[in-house]
Parts: structure tokens; C-alpha cells; sequence
């Protein structure tokens, strides 16, 4: 509840009515209060209207307007010289109206007892009138009083109508708290029932306004016609209005501004005509909370009626007032009002009694509440203004200044202290009714709406007669889905088609249908087609958890065990001569870089940086080119035995400086791999994928990190090339063959490495570079040492001297029978060689000397 609304502290149930209005330029009248200024006059010239319906003398005379009829009969004004004499014949009677006018009779009866006006010897007055719901009506009786009264919201407009107040709100809350309600309840396929006229019309056009900027659809509009004396007329359009309600039978929601009498005759004809679609009614405070409509129709048919009435207060004292009154009193049966309400055979037929209850049952607290407030407020604004007691002389005293003081007046009702806003209103806000035909009272309030925040207050949870209706021209999209509209259709009617790819739509509660499905970021997000929301998009890399990795890295760490097993093995038979023969201290270089390039295989897992990026390439391109070029060195060894040229020979001789050599291979790739991280480092790169981001190495320059490689296998296919050439030397301690195929399949496994490095994306990529290694770690393993430490451990008898001199010898013997089968050779030649190659001291052992055997009889 807002703050700074007075409200009405009465316990009692609240009751609404059709609030009566009265304006020039409409043609739906109820009722009226309007203050003239008759200082000290107790009678009254009326002109030549003659529909009074009470009056009583009085200092202050309060004017009211109020429909004691619902329809007047058509006057023929042709050919008539005094226009002023025709009246209308009213029909119809109107009990409420009576009601109303009686609520004003008691309030200003309560104003002129109380000490406010009596210790100023004050005294108010009335003059009340028969609208007879007609603006011609209505007219003869204001020619006589100032300005009209009612819930338009263009009386609002002090520039306009100055003189205007008002009790009750205006009709443009009304209409926005109705659209605030079907909002609510994601009601957008509604229809609208009106009155014609200006009250109609407005009301119309009102709520029209306010449901377009919240998304809802009027489906079909209906105009009923203002009079009610052509009862054909009227049933024609009611029949119209059936019609439209039954080709809309998705419409499940109509809001409903027409007369009480009009609703009446629509819910009957929805009957006979067996519409049997329930409906939500929304009813404005026209025909809220009349019970006769339910007369002759039940409300289990109809559906569901949500009505809005005005606040209301404790009207206890004039249901009191009402039991007590006295139809039989002589001021009573003068009153033509009453006297008619009294012998009228639909209502009383001449018994008080049944009149009285007809009456009480009329009763409603809302619009009893109003007209006392604005009794009370002229009563205070009299009071105030007559304080010296010079009320009681007309010159005194000018309307305008009753009026300026009825603007500022504040007054207490019930305990709570009311004002005029700057528009000249005090708005309560409005009780919202769901009607139940199991209730004595046919009603129940369930809501309270406040204009000041325009907001609902529920004092009833359990409204599942409304929370299960669906009144909506086309299906709600699902999430994921966006609404398209046909052109020329309404904007609730569409097709929901799925978002596309990298799209989403997620509008959920109020209004969930999207016009247009958002975009995802793609840098960092992504969604399948149909989709409800985006999903960011997750960092791929070759994981530390991935099954892969865990096999690889375990090859690795196994390599490592093996790299120091040989090691420690080696160092323990460092003086046997097939640790010797294996090149010696040389081998455990050749390990040491091994190890560098198995450990290089750990920068090639888990998430890249810019570090890992850069040590990860350098680290194995270094490791594997000390090792290359040791087992070059070794190759040089076996292409000096090979060698037959002595000139030739000898200067290789010299050149052979192993440890020298070794420095100047990797001298070179100390420089290639400078260059590269110098001007063109390696850098971690995310590649944002349709799902992902791949995280991975660009090698900065695919020439730098080629040239590094080629250079690697350049020194490799070397090796390979000297090994072959010395493949035939003594087979036992012989490492050509063994050098022939660990470079061969380094080769392999790099030349294979290139094309499907090339073609080959994800996260994987660095799986297949450590494959590779593994494979050249591995083929190193295989041929150079493993075969060493097999002789070692398991063919100890291998490991000596002497059977190094068997295998020498028995080369040399099978070398001098395939010279002596050679046709044309020179046998001394043949055998000079031979033996030769055998005394030649690459053969020989590290560390080992071995005389020359003389073979015999070679010729």
C-alpha cells in the first residue's frame, strides 16, 4: 500500500455500484454533486425544468444529479414553439440511483448535526434531480447548477474545468489498472465491451493506449448502443456481440465497461445461444458488483467475473439510516422519486417492506462512501469559510471563494485525514471483486490496486479460477524459439520458430515471446540452434587428465628409467669393450641428451604459456642435436675404417676431433634456435572455435621451427649415409648397422610428422610432435644401447678380448676368401687391405690395442 493514500478503516465487506457520472458532452449519466452558493434563500427557482426529486432549504444548496431511470422515451421537438416544456418521459426505474441519492440525503443530514455546522448556526441544503441516464435530461437540471460532475478523466484539466472535483478516481487508472491486471495473468488476446458515448469511448480509447505499450491485443471491440428504450435495437446489437465472442474462441479474457442492464441481456444470450467457452469478465465499476445481473443466468456458465469498484468505507450509519426509514412518513409520499420507487410493481407494489429491502439490497458501500466524502469535504470547506458567520448574508460571500476554499480543504473521515490533489482528486485506488454466486453478498474482494505505484495487493491467494486461463492468440514460444508475425496480423498472433546457431532466447515469466532471438558473443560464447541461453565457450588444450597424455607422459617417465638404468650400467662396465666399442664416454652424452629430449615431452601437456611455448621446441631441438651429433662422430669412426683412400684417410685422420665436432654441430643450432626466439618467438594463441577455444603454440615463424628441424635431420641423414657404407664391418661389435637403423627411423618418423603436422588441428597437434619424439627417443634406445646391455648382461662371454679378436679374425678370414674368388683382383692387393681394415684402429675398442694378424696363403 502506498504511503501517502488514505484508506478507509471499516472492517465491513466493501460493496461497489455503478459510480453515477454526468458530463455535457457524454450520454451515460448516474450521478452528480455540484455546490451552489443560495446564501440564505430556502426555496428554489428551477426554471422550467420539473423533474425534481427532492429538496431541502438550507444556508449552503448542494445540487445532485443521480438516474432514478435508466432510459427516456423519444420526444418529438418538430413543430414545438416552447422547446423549454417538452420533457422527456423517463422509463425504467433505476433502484440504485434512488440509493444514491438517499447516501446523499443521510450525509448532508450527518453534516448539518454535527458541531462543525451547528455552533456557525450553518446549515446545508439540497436540490436533487432525475438524469434519467440522459445528457438532454441531464442538461435542463444543470442550466440551474455550475459545473458537472464524474470520473472523465478530462475533468482532470484544471485549465479546462476549474471548478471540478472529485471523490472518485479518474477512469484512466481505471482503464491502467485493468491493463496492469491482464498483464499480470499474461492475458494478451483480450476483447472489449463499451457503452457508446464519451464514458464508453474514453474508456476505450484508454485502455487501448495502455495495453499497446504492454504487448496485449484487442481481438474484437464492442459497441453497444447508449439508449435502452429501443429494446430491438439493443438485442440486435447484443447478438452482434455474441457472435464475435463465439468466433473468438481463443479469446478468454473480455473487458467489459458496458451498463449493468447490457450485461444482463449479453450473458443471457451467451446462454441460449450455448456458448459454453468460460470466459474471464472484467468488469469496471459500471456493473461491478450488480447482482441482478446473475438473475436469470447462472455464473458456473458464464466463467469467472473480476470486478473494480471504489474504495468504500464504513457505511454502517446509513444501512442504520435505511432500516429506520419511514415509507409511510407524509415527506416521503411527496417525494416523486419515492413515491414511484414505492408503487412500482417490479420493486415495492405498494409494500414498504418488500420497497425497504429492495432498497438495502441496492445499498453499496463504494459509492455510499463517495458522496460522503463529498458532502463532508463541502461541509469542512463551509465550515472554514463561515467561521465569523457571515454566510448568512448573501453579499457576503462568491462562489469563487468557496470553491478556493473547498480546494485546500483537508478533512478527517474515519480516522483518516483527507485532501484535493492538484487536479482536484482524491484517489483511493480500487478494490478488485471476484464474484461468487455461493456468497450471500455474490462477492468477494480479492485484490486492492493503488495508483500511486500501480501496483496490486492480493489478500486472497488461492485464485486458481483465474491462474489457469490462458487467453492468448497464439501458443507461448518456448525458450529458444522467437515469434514471427505475419504482416497485417496482430502482434500476439505469430508463428515461434528456432533461434539459429550462436542465438538464444530466453524471455521467461511476463511476456516471455521474443521478437528476436539475442546473438551470442562469439568470442567467447556459443549456442546449438533452439537454444535458451548462451554457453561459454571452454578452453581446449592437450590436458594433463586426457588418456592420451597419461600414456604418453608414462612413455616418457619409462624412457627416463631406462635412460638411467643404461647409465648406471654403462658406468659400472665402463672398461669392457663393448662399452668401448659403443663409444665410451660418449655414450653417456648421447643419454644426457636423450634425457633432454624426453623431458621436453612434459611442455608439450597441459595449458600453454608463452614460456612453455618457447622451452618446449628449443628444449628437444638442443637435446636431440647432441645426440645426433655424437652418433655422427661415431659414424665418422666407421667411415674412417671404411676409407681405402690413404691420402684421403689421413686427413680425415686429423679432422676427427669428436668433442670438437660435437661443439660445432650444436654451435649451429645454438645459433638457429637464438635467431627464432630472438625475432620470432614462439607465443601461446587462442583460436576461437564454433564450442571452443583451442589454446595452443604458434611457432612464430614455421620457417625458424622448420630450419631447426631440417637442420636436426640433415645431421641425421649424414649419419645414416657413413653408417651404410660401413654396415658390412665385424657384425658383434660392429655400430653401423645399428646407426643405419636408429637414423632410418628417426627419418621416418619425421618425415611422416611433417604432412599430418600440417593438416592436422586441435588440440591433439602437440600429441603428434611428442609421438614423434618418443618414437626417435625410443629408436635411439633400441638400437644403440639396448643391444649393448643385452650383450652385457646376458652374453657375458661376448664382452672380452678374445672373442673381440675371434670376430676379427674370422672378418678378416671370410674378407681374404671373397677377395681370392674376386676374378681380376690383385690378391696381394686384396689381402694388403683386408688386413689393413682389420689392424685399422676405428675398429679397435677406446682404450684397446690390437696386433695385426698375419693372414696366410690369402692368394
Amino acid at each position: 500500500m502506498c504511503e501517502s493514500t488514505p484508506v478507509s478503516r471499516s472492517g465491513e465487506l466493501r460493496e461497489n455500484s455503478l459510480m453515477p457520472k454526468v458530463v455535457m458532452a457524454r450520454l451515460d449519466l448516474n450521478f452528480l454533486l455540484m455546490l451552489s452558493v443560495l446564501v440564505g434563500v430556502t426555496e428554489v427557482s428551477l426554471g422550467h425544468f420539473s423533474h425534481q426529486g427532492a429538496t431541502a432549504p438550507g444556508d449552503i444548496i448542494i445540487g445532485g444529479l443521480f438516474p432514478f431511470h435508466e432510459a427516456v422515451e423519444a420526444v418529438n421537438y418538430t413543430g414545438s414553439n416552447n422547446y423549454a416544456s417538452l420533457r422527456p418521459n423517463c422509463s425504467r426505474y433505476y433502484t440504485k440511483g434512488l440509493n444514491q441519492a438517499l447516501a446523499m440525503i443521510h450525509a448532508v443530514k450527518m453534516a448539518n448535526r454535527s458541531p462543525m455546522l451547528t455552533s456557525l448556526n450553518i446549515t446545508l441544503g439540497y436540490h436533487i434531480y432525475d438524469t434519467c441516464s440522459d445528457v438532454t435530461t441531464a442538461l435542463w437540471a444543470v442550466q440551474d447548477l455550475s459545473q458537472p460532475f464524474s470520473n472523465s478523466t478530462i475533468l482532470s484539466d484544471k485549465s479546462r474545468f476549474p471548478a471540478f472535483m472529485r471523490t472518485v478516481p479518474s477512469d484512466e487508472y481505471q482503464t491502467h489498472a485493468m491493463v496492469q491486471l491482464l498483464k499480470e495473468n499474461e492475458w494478451t488476446w483480450v476483447g472489449i465491451i463499451i457503452t457508446d458515448g464519451d464514458y464508453g469511448r474514453f474508456a476505450l480509447e484508454s485502455f487501448i493506449n495502455h495495453t499497446e505499450t504492454q504487448g496485449i491485443c484487442v481481438a474484437f471491440k464492442a459497441i453497444l448502443p447508449d439508449s435502452l428504450a429501443d429494446q430491438q435495437r439493443l438485442n440486435t446489437y447484443i447478438n452482434k456481440t455474441v457472435d464475435m465472442i463465439k468466433k473468438t474462441p481463443k479469446v478468454n479474457v473480455v473487458v467489459s465497461f458496458a451498463k449493468s442492464s447490457q450485461m444482463k441481456l449479453l450473458f443471457q444470450g451467451l446462454q441460449s445461444r450455448n456458448v459454453s467457452d468460460k470466459k474471464v469478465w472484467v468488469a469496471s465499476d459500471n456493473w461491478s458488483t450488480n447482482k441482478d445481473i446473475l438473475k436469470d443466468v447462472n455464473l458456473s456458465d458464464i466463467g469467472t467475473v473480476l470486478g473494480f469498484t471504489f474504495k468504500s468505507g464504513n457505511v454502517t450509519a446509513f444501512n442504520q439510516y435505511l432500516n429506520e426509514l419511514q415509507f409511510e412518513s407524509e415527506a416521503i409520499m411527496n417525494s416523486s422519486f419515492m413515491e414511484e420507487f414505492l408503487k412500482n410493481p417490479d420493486i415495492g407494489n405498494g409494500n414498504a417492506t418488500k420497497a425497504a429491502e429492495n432498497l438495502i439490497k441496492n445499498t453499496y458501500s463504494d459509492m455510499v462512501f463517495s458522496v460522503q466524502m463529498a458532502v463532508s469535504a463541502i461541509a469542512n470547506a463551509v465550515a472554514k469559510l463561515c467561521v465569523n458567520g457571515k454566510c448568512k448574508t448573501p453579499s457576503d460571500i462568491q462562489p469563487w471563494e468557496l470553491l478556493k476554499q473547498l480546494r485546500n480543504v483537508t478533512f478527517e473521515k474515519e480516522e483518516v485525514m483527507y485532501n484535493f490533489d492538484a487536479n482536484g482528486d482524491i484517489n483511493l485506488g480500487y478494490d478488485i471483486y471476484l464474484w461468487d454466486e455461493r456468497e450471500s453478498e455474490g462477492h468477494d474482494v480479492v485484490a486492492e490496486y493503488y495508483p500511486c505505484n500501480n501496483s496490486f495487493t492480493f489478500t486472497r491467494k488461492n485464485l486458481s479460477d483465474i491462474k489457469n486461463v490462458v487467453s492468448k492468440c497464439s501458443d507461448t514460444c518456448q525458450p529458444g524459439e522467437y515469434k514471427k508475425t505475419a504482416e497485417g496480423q496482430h502482434t500476439c498472433c505469430y508463428e515461434c520458430l528456432a533461434c539459429a546457431e550462436n542465438h538464444y532466447s530466453n524471455h521467461t515469466g511476463k511476456f516471455p515471446d521474443a521478437d528476436a532471438c539475442s546473438k551470442c558473443d562469439t568470442e567467447h560464447m556459443w549456442s546449438d540452434t533452439n537454444s535458451s541461453q548462451c554457453y561459454p565457450k571452454i578452453y581446449e588444450y592437450f590436458e594433463w587428465t586426457s588418456g592420451f597424455a597419461i600414456v604418453l607422459l608414462t612413455l616418457a617417465a619409462l624412457g627416463i628409467v631406462l635412460l638411467f638404468s643404461i647409465s648406471a650400467l654403462f658406468f659400472w662396465q665402463r672398461e669392457s669393450l663393448v662399452v668401448k666399442a659403443a663409444g665410451g664416454p660418449l655414450c653417456h652424452l648421447i643419454l644426457f641428451s636423450l634425457l633432454g629430449s624426453f623431458i621436453s615431452v612434459i611442455f608439450f601437456v597441459g595449458e600453454p604459456s608463452n614460456e612453455m611455448c618457447q622451452v618446449r621446441q628449443v628444449t628437444f631441438g638442443l637435446s636431440f642435436t647432441l645426440c645426433v651429433s655424437c652418433i655422427l662422430v661415431k659414424s665418422l669412426k666407421i667411415l674412417l675404417a671404411f676409407q681405402m683412400n690413404l691420402e684421403l684417410k689421413e686427413l680425415l685422420r686429423k679432422l676427427y676431433k669428436p668433442y670438437v665436432i660435437v661443439c660445432i654441430c650444436m654451435g649451429l643450432q645454438v645459433i638457429i634456435c637464438t635467431i627464432w626466439l630472438t625475432l620470432y618467438s614462439p607465443y601461446k594463441n587462442k583460436v576461437v572455435q564454433p564450442k571452443s577455444i583451442l589454446l595452443e603454440c604458434s611457432e612464430g615463424s614455421n620457417v625458424m621451427f622448420g630450419l631447426m628441424l631440417g637442420y636436426t635431420a640433415l645431421l641425421a641423414l649424414i649419419c645414416f649415409t657413413f653408417a651404410y657404407k660401413g654396415r658390412k664391418l665385424p657384425q658383434k661389435y660392429n655400430e653401423a648397422k645399428f646407426i643405419t637403423f636408429g637414423m632410418l627411423i628417426y627419418l621416418m618418423a619425421w618425415v611422416i610428422f611433417i604432412p599430418v603436422h600440417l593438416t592436422t588441428s586441435g588440440k591433439y597437434v602437440p600429441a603428434v610432435e611428442v609421438v614423434v619424439i618418443l618414437i626417435s627417443n625410443y629408436g635411439i634406445l633400441s638400437c644403440h644401447f639396448l643391444p649393448k646391455c643385452y650383450i652385457i648382461i646376458f652374453k657375458k662371454e661376448h664382452n672380452t678380448k678374445d672373442a673381440f679378436l675371434n670376430s676379427v679374425y674370422e672378418y678378416a678370414r671370410k674378407s681374404a676368401e671373397n677377395i681370392k674368388g674376386v676374378t681380376g683382383t690383385d690378391p696381394q692387393s686384396k689381402t694388403e687391405n683386408s688386413a689393413y681394415i682389420i689392424s685399422n684402429p676405428s675398429l679397435v675398442p677406446e682404450g684397446e690395442q690390437v696386433s695385426v694378424p698375419k693372414i696366410d696363403n690369402v692368394a
